[in-house]
């Protein structure tokens, strides 16, 4: 499709953390137009710099330069559940001044208010409806309810219909697709190729990623485009890759040669040194002459030396330029603890429970069962959850829930850890943040200046040190907010898990991969097994 002329681009942007930490130093970057896919490893700084363009966040110096008006879809849209769907929609307050209008109260602010958005509550639903959100809100009525009332991935829906509703011209969406089902999904990606301006879409999302006309990296606080799509990249870094280690290969080999060569040289030398010694002192030559030969023989050692420390210095040149090409990226390490579950053994027993979803439910966890649900987005997939967690299990278990509300928002992320296990020392528990990439003074940070990417980590960290060691996982969306690399570590780790497993997850690859051995469907009914070779 052709876009309209929509220009994005930062100009010596510089911007640090209060703590000191620096995210960006002089960026100037020109963003191509069109879809663009911003990928980066967790960390690397992607909701930062959505933050900073978006204006939610000001620069310490630089700025930033968009054409026409910027729309932002935040990643943790879905942190207070007691927010009204108006307000997400940012129309609560011109809601407020239609209403005075029609029931013949209307102020001269109100109109002022109103102007040229009328239609504004049509509007809404409209946009609402065309992204799938027609069975939650139905009417103009709902737009009262609060989100805490939605799922997740209505919350993301609704989060997007609030963005488009501004008519931007450039679009800015951090993980769109987090928790949808795969009819929503579906959706947005058709919404992010019908948008007629320039859209930077962060994502974990491959399917997404694919359909971008460039990716942009963020990589040690700097930018570079590539041409094409998420898997064009990924054949452009695997290329770049191996040409770096080759180089560094050769660079080595270079490197070990002239230093086995400026040996080799010095050994000359000094077997020559004490050749002449020894002939001066046999006496077999004049003093005046063996002092000539001697002083020669310095010079020529002198610029031998001079010659292969050179080369030796060259090669190591080499050798650090080459090695700064490699991508020594850093990936979350997952060890998951290594309790068991025996076959036969209760783990968790739901009997005719009434969900708040309305439905009623029976569910037995048995032994190192390994149980996927799956259903579509707002159905009681979560809340089923929720009452696998308030049964109390048989076993110790532990919930990483969808909106990742379990932290104390004032404490750090350290002391947050250390609530969930109270006898592991600080160094056990700054040792299990490192491997979440929570380094040095990174684990110190408060929860509440956590992006979503971090906070799934310092969950799942908080989790997995857990005492005692949870031999029942209970997952909702763990997938959310990972980069790739990070994903497959997850997916390993949870595969080798040996206790029971409980997910909720609309990522069907992650869930084949993990060796599910039961599927349940849920729908307005209840629950159901269903065939696991179901699509």
């Amino acid at each position: 499709m052709t876009h309209s002329h929509s220009s994005l681009s930062l100009s010596d942007l510089t911007f640090t953390w209060p703590d000191g930490e620096p995210v960006f130093s002089g960026l100037s970057f020109v963003f191509p137009s069109g879809r663009i896919g911003l990928v980066g490893l967790n960390g690397s700084g992607k909701s930062t710099l959505l933050r900073l363009i978006a204006g939610r966040l000001t620069p310490d110096a630089g700025s930033v330069h968009a054409s026409g008006e910027i729309g932002y879809l935040r990643q943790d849209i879905t942190l207070d559940p007691n927010v009204r769907v108006d307000d997400i929609l940012d129309i609560g307050d011109l809601r407020i001044a239609l209403h005075r209008i029609e029931s013949g109260e209307g102020t001269e602010k109100d109109f002022a208010v109103a102007e040229g958005n009328w239609d504004i509550e049509e509007r809404a639903i409209s946009t609402l409806h065309r992204l799938g959100l027609e069975r939650v809100l139905p009417d103009i009525e709902a737009l009262g309810r609060t989100v805490g009332t939605l799922s997740g991935g209505e919350t993301v829906l609704l989060g997007l219909t609030a963005t488009l509703l501004k008519n931007p011209q450039v679009l800015l969406l951090d993980e769109p697709t987090n928790n949808l089902d795969r009819m929503a999904r579906a959706r947005v990606h058709a919404a992010v190729q019908q948008f007629p301006g320039t859209v930077v879409v962060v994502s974990h999302d491959r399917e997404l990623l694919n359909s971008m006309e460039s990716t942009v990296e963020l990589r040690r606080g700097n930018l570079r485009t590539f041409g094409g799509n998420y898997s064009l990249y990924q054949e452009a870094t695997t290329a770049e890759q191996e040409n770096a280690l080759a180089a560094v290969r050769d660079a080595k080999t270079d490197l070990a040669k002239q230093n086995r060569e400026l040996i080799e040289a010095r050994t000359k030398l000094e077997r020559r040194k004490r050749y002449g010694q020894k002939i001066q002192d046999e006496r077999r030559l004049p003093p005046i002459l063996a002092q000539t030969r001697k002083r020669k023989a310095e010079v020529s050692a002198g610029k031998l030396s001079v010659n292969h420390i050179g080369k030796v210095d060259d090669a190591k040149s080499a050798l650090a330029d080459a090695e700064k090409m490699l991508r020594d990226d850093r990936e979350i390490r997952l060890d998951l603890p290594d309790t068991q579950v025996h076959p036969g053994q209760q783990v968790v027993t739901l009997e005719d429970v009434v969900l708040r979803s309305g439905q009623i439910v029976s569910l037995h966890v048995t032994g190192p069962e390994r149980i996927a649900i799956v259903g579509p987005n707002g159905i009681g997939k979560t809340t089923l959850l929720d009452a696998l967690v308030e049964k109390k299990p048989f076993v110790p278990c532990r919930a990483l829930r969808q909106r990742l509300d379990v932290f104390d928002e004032n404490l750090s992320v350290a002391d947050n850890v250390a609530l969930a296990a109270p006898h592991a020392t600080s160094e056990e528990i700054r040792g299990q943040l490192a491997r979440f990439l929570f380094r040095g003074t990174d684990s110190d940070v408060t929860a509440s200046a956590l992006s979503g990417g971090e906070r799934l980590r310092a969950a799942l960290a908080t989790i997995l040190l857990a005492q005692p060691a949870p031999k029942l996982l209970i997952l909702d969306e763990p997938t959310n907010n990972l980069d790739l690399p990070s994903l497959a570590h997850l997916t390993q780790a949870l595969h080798d898990f040996r206790g029971a497993l409980v997910v909720v997850s609309h990522d069907l690859p992650f869930l084949r991969e993990i060796n599910i051995t039961r599927w349940i469907r849920m729908d307005e009914n209840g629950i159901q097994e269903i065939d696991p070779e179901w699509q």
